[in-house]
């Protein structure tokens, strides 16, 4: 058995193999295939037992073992779930110690936390998994989802525009990012971004049908607009 220690985030990447047996441990959880995901992790922890991302992975992998298992039962299985809990603990800030330079690593300290309800913690793992990978879309966000559930506004407002400059041909972070700038009080500028939003769009886009998305969005900037202007002026928009 090797003790070799590669780590992405040192810019030491597993071999071909294991690495493709990484990506399936991540598809695995991501679809809820425990075991196989376990399976996996395993193998990859064979040969290096200390890389940091195999252990944070197999780690959360654990920690959603035990939250379904225990669930799912309906027992009184505290004591038995609280154990499974802590080595799953265990395992991901082993596996950050051994790459504290990964945004993966970080990531999954940040969904552990958020999976037990500590949302300060986890925006805390969030935003240091951004320093070092700064335009990772899926951890900003999970960081914006937390943001706006902490009501920490601005720092939701800032997410929102950072997915927007990175992904600025989505509709959904158009809107989003309009949202996030209407929460923090500032009607106007978000009726501006809804508007830079429809000049992107061609004549011939949804947008400008009939039809349930674009009388949403009807709706949605009559509802801006009368915060900014007279109740007239709201009223205007229907008849544009």
């Amino acid at each position: 058995m090797s003790n070799d220690n590669p780590q992405s985030g040192a810019g030491r990447p597993l071999p071909k193999k294991e690495a493709d047996l990484f990506k399936n441990v991540i598809k695995f959880y991501e679809s809820k295939q425990y075991k196989k995901g376990l399976k996996n992790a395993d193998t990859i922890l064979k040969r290096f037992p200390n890389h940091g991302e195999t252990l944070c992975m197999k780690g959360l992998i654990l920690n959603s073992m035990a939250s379904s298992e225990y669930g799912n039962r309906g027992l009184d299985c505290k004591e038995e779930e609280k154990e499974k809990v802590e080595e799953a603990k265990e395992l991901v800030k082993k596996g950050l110690m051994f790459d504290m330079r990964s945004h993966v690593c970080w990531h999954v300290y940040g969904l552990l936390y958020r999976s037990h309800r500590n949302y300060p913690e986890a925006i805390k793992a969030y935003k240091q998994a951004i320093r070092i990978d700064p335009n990772n879309l899926q951890i900003l966000r999970d960081m914006s989802v937390l943001q706006i559930q902490m009501r920490d506004l601005s720092g939701f407002r800032e997410t929102r525009l950072k997915i927007l400059t990175l992904r600025p041909n989505n509709k959904v972070h158009w809107l989003s990012y309009a949202l996030a700038v209407h929460v923090c009080g500032d009607p106007e500028g978000a009726l501006g971004v809804l508007d830079n939003y429809m000049n992107t769009l061609g004549e011939s886009s949804e947008e400008f049908k009939r039809g349930f998305e674009s009388s949403e969005l009807a709706l949605y900037k009559n509802k801006v607009l009368s915060e900014t202007t007279s109740s007239q002026d709201g009223g205007n928009y229907f008849d544009e």
